[in-house]
């Protein structure tokens, strides 16, 4: 018989949980109070209500200009993320390639190497072998360290994944194309679903590889933001960020619709 938690234990967890709840939401609500301030700078607790910064988030050519790049870049990345990822993972968990854990440990290096390390990497050989970067530069640096994300998840899916109904469909006389797309692909859909919200965000959200490998007319929404915060901090840069956590809590919904929160979560 399982003994009843003690209520000492019981609220010294309710405690923690609070306090982590609280600890990961009040960055994100003083960045929402901050951005419908009527102050010319940035503070809080806010001073007045006003969407004014927003409207000046909206108008301007730098901020949308940038926005419209990554939000380019980043559904760019999520598809070949997704692609690459999805397909690697179903290979190694069928150990069709050799050396399946040295290929498995290999998708994974990236989440090992410090990005700031890479940027410089990055930069360094693209500059050597192929001159100036280009959105294309972004592009590959960007799928590279997102498609690690894809492939966890989706090997995290597979391995509670039942093996006998892809058997099953073979005794019915499904081909192996047929296999993959209706047999394999279903079971990997939380994991997929899950390893490319995970590139879209990172896409979306990284600014050490976008701040190296950048060029006047190539500058993705973080670094803009990064720049008017270090030269003219004003509530419009916590209007953007209100934007983005917007556009996070959109992505989480719209999971939630296709797939389920549930499903998501468990991998």
């Amino acid at each position: 018989m399982v003994k009843a938690v003690p209520l000492p234990l019981r609220i010294l967890a309710r405690v923690f949980v609070a306090v982590t709840v609280l600890g990961l939401l009040a960055p994100l609500i003083v960045v929402v109070a901050a951005s419908v301030s009527e102050n010319q700078y940035i503070s809080f607790p806010p001073q007045g209500f006003s969407l004014i910064w927003y409207r000046k988030v909206l108008s301007s050519d730098d901020y949308m200009s940038a926005a419209a790049l990554s939000f380019g870049l980043a559904l760019a990345v999520t598809v070949a993320a997704t692609l690459i990822g999805g397909a690697a993972a179903i290979a190694i968990h069928r150990r069709k390639l050799p050396y399946p854990q040295l290929i498995g440990a290999v998708f994974i290096s990236p989440l090992m190497l410090p990005t700031i390390i890479y940027a410089i990497g990055m930069l360094m050989l693209w500059s050597s072998m192929f001159g100036v970067v280009t959105v294309f530069t972004l592009w590959i640096s960007h799928t590279i360290i997102a498609t690690p994300y894809v492939v966890r998840t989706t090997l995290a899916v597979l391995s509670d994944s039942d093996p006998f109904l892809e058997e099953a469909a073979r005794t019915m006389g499904a081909n192996r194309l047929q296999r993959l797309m209706l047999v394999v692909v279903p079971q990997c859909l939380p994991g997929l679903a899950a390893g490319a919200f995970f590139a879209f965000n990172l896409s979306f959200d990284e600014a050490v590889l976008s701040l190296f490998l950048r060029k006047p007319d190539l500058t993705t929404l973080p670094v803009e933001i990064y720049s008017k915060l270090e030269f003219s901090p004003d509530p419009s840069v916590a209007a953007v960020s209100s934007i983005m956590i917007a556009l996070t809590v959109v992505l989480i919904i719209v999971i939630d619709r296709v797939v389920g929160i549930k499903k998501f979560a468990s991998t």
